[in-house]
């Protein structure tokens, strides 16, 4: 993998084929390609994303996180990958594998936590948003729009079938 030239390298993306919603590398292979570290696995899944390809890249992104050192940044990115291709409920539980995976620097952490909040936010999940915008508002209050976004749904009137008498 070529990622210096931006037309090689978006050759060898290209040498890639989808086949019934698997991606199946070219057939001309050569054996060192069997043996592919979990980084250039994590590159791949990175490259694949840029370009999409999603369920790709998630395919590579979960080789990846076998590799301890990269499992928060592997789980962070399929969970991204689930989300933009509407996958909510499976992107929260990658983004929570994240979190549960060997601790990242506290940045990485607020970071996942936010992508997770904005998931859950957009399934209706209140509560648990809730719970991961306190969080990051712990470890830095001012981080982009949380502050608005806990005051927004603190006041949120729950939505039920009462009725007025």
């Amino acid at each position: 993998w070529n990622r210096r030239d931006p037309l090689i390298f978006s050759s060898q993306i290209l040498l890639l084929v989808q086949r019934d919603n698997e991606i199946m590398p070219d057939p001309i292979v050569n054996s060192s390609e069997l043996e592919v570290s979990p980084a250039e696995r994590y590159e791949r899944g990175v490259a694949l994303k840029k370009a999409g390809l999603y369920k790709a890249a998630i395919d590579q992104f979960t080789l990846a996180a076998a590799e301890v050192s990269l499992a928060v940044k592997a789980y962070a990115q399929m969970g991204l990958c689930y989300k933009l291709s509407g996958c909510y409920e499976d992107a929260v539980t990658a983004f929570q594998k994240a979190l549960k995976a060997t601790p990242g620097s506290s940045k990485e952490t607020v970071q996942i936590l936010y992508v997770l909040g904005r998931t859950l936010e957009s399934l209706g999940r209140v509560a648990e948003t809730l719970e991961a915008y306190r969080w990051i508002r712990r470890e830095d209050p001012a981080y982009r729009d949380v502050a608005e976004r806990i005051e927004q749904l603190s006041s949120r009137r729950p939505t039920g079938t009462t009725k007025k008498i």
